[in-house]
């Protein structure tokens, strides 16, 4: 018997969830490139960026061409956009350390690997946010305690900075370090997006 197919509904969920592992893919080649700042470390971190924005316009194709979504469109166009400025800050972080030439240093390092962990969070969050929203808020929570920390680490890097006495080098550095902060920061806005669809999800 012939049937009607019915046309598929565009998963959101799982869109979400791919752009948040492309994401942390970035993030595993930003820690890459601190550890050793060759040219192809570098590339590849601005090559999974790229991959990222791709992500990012089909997400946005998807939600101007979907009349039904199974959560608030404007929480998913935030949440989408949130996890892309990670993506966008891990990329200028490697752009300006090649611009400034200057080489990572211990307070870097601990701050990409704060990123790192924060992003596996909310990609675990994502990964439960449809069945498992509790077990989402949880690693919702994770992620924000990983900014806390990115904070204290950001706080603490300036505190060492400022006690040298090259000021050209402090500029260079104090932007770099500022650029991971904000990247956490908008890791912590994708948190609060998360807690907010579960709050309306239960």
């Amino acid at each position: 018997m012939w049937r009607k197919k019915k046309k598929p509904k565009d998963d959101f969920f799982e869109l979400l969830y791919g752009q948040g592992g492309k994401t942390l893919e970035g993030l595993d080649a930003l820690c890459a490139f601190v550890s050793s700042s060759t040219k192809e470390n570098a590339e590849k971190v601005k090559d999974i960026e790229m991959e990222a924005d791709d992500l990012r316009r089909i997400i946005i194709d998807r939600l101007n061409n979907t009349f039904i979504t199974p959560i608030d469109r404007e929480d998913i166009f935030s949440l989408s956009r949130a996890i892309d400025d990670v993506m966008d800050y891990a990329c200028t972080t490697v752009y300006e350390m090649q611009v400034y030439k200057v080489d990572a240093d211990g307070h870097i390092l601990a701050m990409t690997e704060i990123l790192k962990k924060e992003c596996k969070e909310l990609i675990a969050a994502l990964k439960n946010l449809r069945h498992y929203p509790n077990v989402a808020m949880e690693h919702a929570r994770e992620a924000k305690a990983c900014e806390n920390r990115m904070e204290k680490e950001y706080r603490r890097s300036l505190g060492h900075l400022f006690e040298g006495s090259d000021p050209v080098y402090m500029l260079k550095m104090r932007e770099i370090y500022r650029h991971l902060s904000n990247a956490a920061d908008r890791g912590d806005e994708a948190a609060n997006i998360i807690s907010d669809i579960i709050v309306k999800m239960t």
